[in-house]
């Protein structure tokens, strides 16, 4: 018998429909647990030696820790010795979650923003033109030239586009020395107590100097900058005596066309989690909810009395309904006239209220001009079914309510892209972040060899170590058959195979070792063509020292395996023994029903002939859900499809 540290000894296997045996597995192999379905393959698997693994290390944690997890109960087993730490890759979707995406559970995404923050080129988003970073000289040399014997004025910006009444920071502005702020455009003098209405929202500069721009003043220009840009925190506006139009210079990316600036990016930047790199808009999503007027107004051929409005529904005493009766009144506007008699701008107050009036119906949830609050009075139909929607005191049931008349339409503001603007405008090798997002990943792969060519000396030695690690995790996905999806696919939407191959692809990038992985059915969904494939990454996580447990009835991963366990005989109370065990040759010259199968000494007949069906037929037209490109197609009833 070899050393049990060589071997995973199971004794007295009782969970479920096991029958109390005893089986050796051995270790840093590729070994496949196959039998018929129910026959207590998942419970040996998953259910004991799975279960006892997980239950070992919540052990290694303090008794405080447990009791906020809770302790798991032993499985039904007497003893199970040589367990190494265990991952278990289940046939299960692996986050519903809308941010999850194939690049984010991958880990393939952070390592995009990574070269994009590090290698990316900036553009305008204005002129389309590559952006500049100045040094504090090359400023100082373009004022010269641009303001030359014209008096300006060196202003440090230290709020930008925020509410708040800032009396404290005039307070430290004064007793910094500075006289002088500009403040929403216009340069005020600085007095005691002054602050500005903290509802409103403000751009603050300080004025650090006033001079004219001749030769003589190039010390004191310099001095002035400095401090300009040390308080601006890199950024720094000149404001020409006499003009309205600041010229902005920044030591961060800048464009010298139209003075806009971007700040110095980080990974942050490029992801759609977090707030400084999302869409503003769908807040990273990439989609936004907006009113269907279709939905809302289902016939408008009848009266809003009638029910023509479907969430106000038909003429009541609910105190909705009762607003609206008196706006209609105010405005004159009749509510027994059908809707589609009303003119456009009686039926925009109906919809939008005096204060929220659109021109554009399909109004989505993030326009500003809808309030968050109820006002008391009617606010409209639109604006009132956006609050109740976006409410955290709105219940599930109200939300659900309102989600009936809305439907959710790609982001306007990103196309679906899910970043804010300025992130989009990063590129490498000419093609943003998005971009390569919404590649199939056989071409992105094609997309990264071709790369190192196209980069500069510079940017090659910043991105080598990022392009290994994207090359090496594209290459495992290609290896398990999903070279068809791409990064930005949602998690969601991922079949139970697909997900479970993606996990295992992204195991074999984390190169972690001496894991015993268990796998349930890895070739489910997969063409027999990409078998190959799969079988090579599992033999891949098995020779960097790890022990795979395969849950398996493919022939192929069956007699690719190092050993073969077969479960059974049958399934229920008649399985749970352990009907055969060995490597796949000598496990062909048992006389088990699967050996017998796999040897070719039992087989299934083809039908000669098949059932004709009943003669009626389900028809789909047009189907385009995930990746269905409408698609037409019809069955046969009474026929196994």
């Amino acid at each position: 018998m070899s050393k049990i540290n060589d071997n995973i000894e199971v004794i007295g296997a009782r969970e479920h429909n096991l029958k109390n045996f005893d089986l050796s597995i051995p270790k840093n192999q590729l070994v496949v647990f196959t039998g018929v379905s129910g026959s207590g393959k998942s419970s040996l698997a998953f259910d004991t030696i799975y279960n006892e693994g997980q239950r070992r290390y919540m052990e290694s944690f303090s008794a405080y820790a447990r009791q906020f997890m809770g302790d798991m109960e032993r499985p039904d087993v007497d003893q199970i010795t040589g367990l190494s730490p265990v991952i278990a890759i289940e046939q299960k979707t692996t986050n519903k979650n809308p941010r999850s995406t194939v690049g984010t559970v991958t880990e393939l995404y952070d390592f995009l923003r990574l070269l994009y923050a590090r290698a990316g080129k900036a553009y305008s988003y204005e002129t389309g033109k590559p952006m500049v970073q100045f040094s504090e000289a090359e400023i100082i040399q373009d004022i010269q030239k641009k303001f030359k014997d014209k008096k300006i004025n060196l202003l440090a910006p230290v709020v930008r586009g925020r509410k708040g009444h800032y009396r404290e920071l005039f307070e430290e502005i004064r007793k910094k020395g500075f006289v002088k702020a500009r403040v929403d455009g216009e340069i005020i003098e600085l007095r005691p107590k002054f602050q500005v209405d903290r509802y409103k929202i403000h751009d603050i500069e300080i004025v650090v100097d006033r001079m004219p721009v001749t030769d003589a003043m190039k010390t004191r220009l310099a001095d002035s900058l400095q401090q300009s840009l040390k308080m601006g925190k890199d950024l720094l506006f000149v404001l020409e005596e006499g003009k309205d139009k600041i010229v902005q210079y920044s030591k961060q990316l800048m464009c010298i066309e139209t003075g806009l600036s971007y700040e110095t990016p980080s990974p942050n930047s490029f992801s759609f989690n977090s707030p400084y790199g999302a869409c503003p808009t769908c807040k990273g999503l990439g989609n936004v909810y907006a009113i269907d007027m279709d939905l809302l107004i289902p016939d408008a051929s009848i009266s809003v009395n009638a029910g023509g409005i479907a969430p106000l529904g038909e003429a009541r005493e609910a105190s909705v309904f009762v607003q609206a009766k008196q706006f209609a009144r105010k405005y004159k506007i009749n509510l027994d006239k059908s809707i589609d008699s009303l003119t456009k701008e009686q039926l925009d107050l109906l919809l939008f209220g005096d204060k929220n009036i659109s021109s554009t119906l399909g109004l989505d949830l993030n326009d500003e001009a809808i309030p968050d609050t109820y006002t008391g009075s009617y606010e409209g139909i639109v604006p009132m079914l956006k609050r109740w929607f976006t409410s955290s005191q709105s219940t599930d049931v109200l939300k659900g309510w309102v989600e009936q008349y809305m439907q959710l339409n790609t982001c306007t503001a990103c196309n679906g892209a899910r970043l804010k603007k300025e992130s989009l405008w990063f590129k490498v090798n000419e093609l943003n972040i998005a971009a390569l997002n919404e590649m199939h990943l056989n071409d992105l792969q094609q997309w990264f060899l071709d790369l190192p060519k196209k980069l500069d000396k510079k940017d090659t030695q910043i991105a080598t170590g990022i392009l290994k690690e994207i090359n090496d995790r594209i290459e495992f996905l290609m290896n398990v058959g999903l070279s068809y999806l791409s990064l930005s696919r949602p998690s969601k939407s991922l079949s139970g195979g697909e997900s479970q191959r993606i996990r295992l692809a992204t195991q074999i990038g984390s190169q972690l070792q001496g894991i015993t992985y268990i796998l349930d059915e890895p070739s489910i969904g997969l063409h027999q063509r990409d078998n190959q494939r799969l079988i090579v990454a599992l033999k891949q996580l098995r020779d960097i020292g790890n022990t795979v447990l395969v849950v398996e009835h493919d022939k192929d991963i069956m007699m690719a395996s190092d050993y073969l366990v077969d479960i059974g005989p049958r399934a229920g109370i008649h399985g749970g023994h352990v009907v055969a065990a060995g490597t796949p040759k000598s496990f062909l010259k048992l006389k088990s029903d699967t050996a017998l199968y796999l040897a070719g000494k039992k087989s299934i007949a083809v039908p000669t002939e098949r059932r004709k069906g009943n003669g009626h037929i389900i028809e789909i037209k047009g189907a385009t859900g995930n990746t269905l490109k409408k698609v037409n197609a019809s069955f046969p009833l009474g026929t196994l499809t």
